[in-house]
């Protein structure tokens, strides 16, 4: 049987699309964030890229208080994708962009703000409280438009660790919070590779209308830890009510897209603030 620590509290977000705090606006974005252990940002910093940009968004990380503070890049922050940079310059565009991209998201501006950057992979973390926890990253996601980080449509390019207690994609899985457009616009393969690995927590953003959570139920009678406690919650939302779950760690995966920009691109969704039992 697992032993688990007290829980940590994740803020999980995506999609901030060059957001700029401005507290005389109502977006829960704009407000009083919670203190938490862990900030989960899964994408589209930017609208398009651009060194600026960076830096702003960097300074939006600044107003979270919180231990760590992991981001991954998505589809529009362009110049963060080597390949797409390297192969789509125009006239206007300095091939040294994405080096000097990756500095502000790994450099002092980072550090300032407490940010880690994270490349597609497995990565662990140790909190001050003992707490290990693993996450799998990845920006990609199948091509959506001409856009960075993007892979061909049904290829099976995830592998993901079957004991990994995280993930987070900028892509959702196929049917899971990803209805936009009249469809379902997530990844099959991505769905697989999840239903293998059977994460306590797999979060997204990418397609602003599947904005929400549930929970999925594997086909699988294969326990990997007992069933835990895990409250859901909104920062910046004084209207929104708090939700407690009971997760079957192991069989149950928590999906979360965590868009906060709506589909008009407006900043109406909040943030979640997720409390989850880890494993000691």
């Amino acid at each position: 049987m697992a032993v688990y620590a007290t829980s940590t509290r994740f803020m999980v977000l995506s999609d901030t699309h060059n957001f700029e705090k401005d507290p005389s606006k109502p977006f829960p974005l704009c407000q009083d964030m919670p203190k938490v252990d862990v900030v989960l940002h899964c994408g589209d910093l930017t609208q398009v890229g651009g060194l600026s940009a960076y830096k702003k968004a960097l300074k939006m990380f600044e107003q979270f208080d919180a231990e760590l503070k992991l981001v991954i890049a998505g589809n529009h922050d362009i110049s963060l994708d080597r390949e797409y940079w390297r192969t789509h310059l125009e006239e206007d565009d300095e091939p040294e962009e994405h080096d000097e991209a990756v500095e502000i998201m790994t450099g002092p501006l980072a550090k300032k703000a407490g940010v880690t950057y994270l490349t597609e992979g497995t990565h662990k973390f140790t909190l001050r409280n003992g707490t290990t926890f693993s996450v799998f990253v990845s920006p990609y996601q199948p091509e959506c438009g001409d856009w960075a980080f993007g892979y061909p449509p049904n290829s099976d390019r995830w592998n993901i660790p079957e004991n990994v207690d995280i993930v987070m994609t900028h892509g959702p899985p196929h049917g899971f919070l990803d209805f936009g457009h009249r469809k379902n616009l997530g990844c099959g393969s991505l769905l697989k590779a999840v239903a293998r690995s059977r994460p306590r927590m797999h979060c997204f953003g990418h397609i602003h209308e599947g904005y929400g959570t549930m929970v999925k139920s594997w086909d699988t009678a294969a326990s990997k830890d007992t069933a835990i406690d895990v409250t859901i919650g909104k920062a910046g939302d004084s209207n929104a009510s708090t939700e407690r779950i009971r997760l079957a760690a192991g069989q149950e995966t928590l999906m979360v897209n965590a868009a906060i920009m709506d589909d008009t691109n407006q900043p109406l969704n909040a943030p979640w603030v997720i409390d989850l039992p880890l494993p000691i």
